[in-house]
């Protein structure tokens, strides 16, 4: 059976509980839920979509005074819709997943409660062995970014909350990509799974400092969390979250005087914990099982019962145990069409996680106006400098991003551009991570047109994006989603223009239709299958119809 426990909250202060549903299923889980309740907020805000009610403050949500004066003298007078969903349930303690529409404040959404948590926790002391166990050294924070840009723009927008002096509340530092591993461990630290692995196993086990490190961590944050789970990243999120999970375990077992079934563990194995329980369960089965005995024809009959009874017993053990550290998954784009999608693994994970889901999550932004022009190739490259020149300009500067599906087609689309006077920049894998860091703040602090693949697409924030266009149509429903995401972003209004070719019709239609009814577009989610596969699956495309061509010189 799945049981939804679904609550409407247009304020992080009112909850009002919604019918209990029951669907057949194989498994039984309980999920609770918060929506943002755009509409209602909406229509009492005077059409606002992005804004909490203005009876909803950052103190209202149980951020102290000195955190929401600072963030009132940075521009942010009061939550959004989604910051004051998230906010509390974060605060409480709980496991959390946040999934909610490009530029809804999802990122301050999980780095307010951190910092206010950890900036009040520093002289915590308790009586129990878990209290000194965790206390032993100091409490940290991990944030989990999917690539080195979106690492450093968290620690840009953390170290912008500042306290009466004019310095960070903490120390938050990023640690990826080429930078060493800081002197003394910062309050925040975000980086990449594979750097913060690499870490793990490169630092001291024999003193401790590996196990210290882990304990220490008591927040961790998985944003970006769609793409962490699948793909090249889902091997080694999976082995940290099982890392941190054992070590909770450890210490429950530890507070609950269950030192003798530590014991049985392997010593030569990472923190004192069997391979299996390290490696732990893969996406496919994330659920706790019981082995069986690897066959040993040497084994008597009461060695092999032996063995089962101890496996049995620290797997039964270890379901149950006292928490001591949170997980926080945020997300733009979380399908749960499939046991294997993003939302499905977190499903089974977590349980108990609660829900936190925007109104226009997977749908259309009411603030984004969408602009359709059918091409062919000896038009293409006329819509689409047209559509460059007629972008409209936000606080005086003009923003305009550009995408194409491939690096040949943005050097391609930036040449066509260049020839008719137009300077852009350029951005897509090809270039050194110095040179997108130093074309990105080019690109926010002077404005302009910026042209990219879809390297640029999850994520990155860039302020008073006026123009987003499409110079060749996504060939995925998650790329779509988040291309359009880097317009109409905290409130602000935007323009979306995409060029689409013959092959591309059937497909618009279908985005059109999601766009017009207010429907998710959802059911094309697939990071294995493009846009176009799931319409030829049903049938939708012409297979006689001959695929255009990319934009040429």
């Amino acid at each position: 059976m799945l049981r939804l426990c679904c609550y409407l909250s247009p304020s992080a202060s009112k909850l009002l509980p919604l019918p209990t549903c029951r669907f057949a299923k194989v498994k039984f889980f309980r999920v609770r839920a918060f929506g943002t309740a755009a509409p209602i907020a909406a229509e009492k805000n005077g059409g606002d979509t992005f804004f909490a009610e203005e009876d909803v403050s950052w103190k209202s949500l149980g951020v102290s005074d000195r955190l929401s004066q600072s963030l009132s003298s940075i521009g942010f007078q009061r939550p959004s819709l989604v910051q004051a969903a998230c906010i509390p349930n974060i605060l409480s303690g709980a496991d959390v997943v946040v999934a909610a529409e490009t530029g809804s404040g999802k990122t301050h959404g999980y780095l307010v409660p951190l910092i206010d948590k950890l900036s009040k926790s520093g002289g915590i002391s308790g009586g129990g062995l878990l209290e000194r166990e965790a206390t032993k050294s100091r409490q940290l924070s991990l944030v989990l970014c999917p690539n080195v840009m979106l690492c450093e723009q968290v620690v840009r927008m953390a170290n912008c909350l500042c306290n009466n002096s004019g310095e960070p509340f903490l120390k938050v530092a990023a640690v990826c990509g080429r930078q060493t591993w800081p002197v003394k461990e910062p309050d925040v630290m975000v980086s990449t799974p594979a750097a913060i692995l690499n870490y793990i196993h490169t630092v001291d086990s024999e003193n401790g400092h590996r196990s210290d490190f882990i304990r220490s961590l008591t927040h961790v944050v998985f944003d970006e969390a769609d793409m962490l789970l699948c793909g090249s990243f889902q091997n080694q999120v999976i082995r940290v979250i099982n890392m941190l999970r054992f070590d909770e375990k450890q210490l429950s077992h530890l507070s609950n005087h269950e030192v003798e079934m530590l014991t049985r563990l392997s010593p030569d194995s990472p923190f004192g914990c069997d391979q299996e329980d390290v490696n732990g369960d893969s996406l496919e089965d994330c659920s706790d099982k019981v082995d069986d005995v690897e066959d040993d024809s040497s084994a008597t009959e009461s060695e092999v019962d032996c063995k089962v009874a101890k496996r049995t017993d620290w797997r039964r053990v270890r379901k149950t145990y006292e928490r001591s550290k949170q997980y926080i998954f945020v997300a733009a784009t979380l399908p749960v069409n499939g046991k294997k999608t993003a939302g499905g693994v977190l499903t089974r994970m977590f349980p108990d996680a609660c829900w936190v889901s925007g109104s226009y999550l997977h749908c259309h932004n009411p603030r984004l106006k969408q602009k359709w022009i059918e091409v062919t190739t000896d038009t293409q490259a006329d819509a689409l400098i047209d559509s460059v020149k007629n972008g409209t300009q936000s606080s005086g500067t003009l923003r305009t991003m550009v995408f194409a599906n491939t690096v040949e087609a943005v050097e391609a689309v930036a040449k066509i551009l260049t020839r008719v006077g137009i300077e852009c920049f350029c951005y897509h894998r090809n270039c050194s991570l110095e040179e997108r860091a130093e074309r990105l703040a080019g690109f926010q602090q002077r404005g302009g047109v910026f042209v990219c693949t879809d390297a640029a697409a999850r994520g990155l924030d860039v302020p008073n994006v006026s123009d987003v266009i499409q110079a060749e149509f996504a060939t995925s429903a998650v790329d779509f989603l988040h291309r359009v995401g880097r317009t109409a972003r905290a409130g602000q209004p935007g323009l979306v223009t995409s060029l689409y070719t013959e092959s591309n019709r059937d497909l618009v239609a279908a985005v059109r239709r999601s766009e017009n009814t207010g429907e998710p577009v959802e059911k094309a989610f697939s990071r294995k299958r493009s846009f176009r596969n799931k319409l030829k699956k049903r049938g939708s495309i012409n297979k006689n119809v001959a695929e255009e061509p990319l934009l040429s010189l």
